[in-house]
């Protein structure tokens, strides 16, 4: 698995190869794939030998990951990878759902040809690499619903439905990789959304992405 696998905007970004920057996203690749498990322990000396790095950059890596709600603080014991459940599950789903419908109300109401060929391009590779069962593929997958919305001019907003995406995805990651959506064709409403969205038909283009996130969550809640 790529270790910059489901990347959000990156806090660390002072030095582009530093050691926080990487120990910040292999720990964060790790809770958000299942790695390290809900309510695990994430002791310094484990992850310094793990990841062979100093001591210095998992603190501030796991400081980071706190304020992405991936990680919890414990007092005077360390730090433990954030517990799931359905509650906070819930949470997420209804927040995704109420900011990006915001957001790509927005995105639609500004579209643009350079638009409207960015999300053709991030949807032509998102569908590539599902059928060819690339490793990246999740890379791809939040690219497209990122490249949705990204004409929204909202860069706060668009920061919290990255991390919405992310945190949403590790729930994806603990039902199992391989999942069965019985008759659901979830390539098809990617096209619905898309197809939708570059006819600048902003009702559409929301209703069939709310309903792809919550036909999504429904399946999800049946595995927490």
């Amino acid at each position: 698995m790529d270790s910059d696998l489901i990347q959000s905007s990156d806090p660390t970004s002072t030095a582009d190869g530093s050691a926080t920057q990487r120990t910040y996203r292999t720990i964060r690749r790790m809770i958000v794939t299942g790695e390290v498990r809900p309510g695990e322990k994430l002791k310094i000396e484990g992850l310094r030998l793990r990841l062979d790095t100093g001591a210095s950059p998992i603190r501030e890596a796991l400081s980071l990951l706190t304020s992405e709600h991936l990680v919890e603080r414990i007092d005077q014991r360390g730090f433990r990878a954030a517990p799931t459940s359905r509650k906070n599950f819930d949470e997420i789903l209804l927040l995704r759902c109420e900011l990006e419908d915001m957001a790509l109300r927005k995105s639609v109401a500004a579209a643009d040809e350079a638009w409207e060929e960015a999300l053709v391009l991030a949807h032509h590779r998102m569908t590539r690499a599902n059928k060819a069962q690339a490793e990246d593929f999740e890379d791809h997958h939040k690219a497209f619903h990122i490249a949705l919305l990204s004409n929204s001019d909202t860069p706060i907003l668009m920061r919290f439905c990255s991390q919405l995406y992310d945190l949403n995805i590790r729930y994806r990651f603990l039902a199992g990789r391989s999942l069965n959506y019985q008759q659901r064709d979830v390539g098809l409403e990617h096209t619905e959304i898309m197809d939708r969205a570059i006819a600048r038909d902003a009702d559409g283009a929301s209703s069939a992405l709310l309903n792809h996130y919550r036909r999504t969550g429904a399946f999800l809640a049946e595995r927490i």
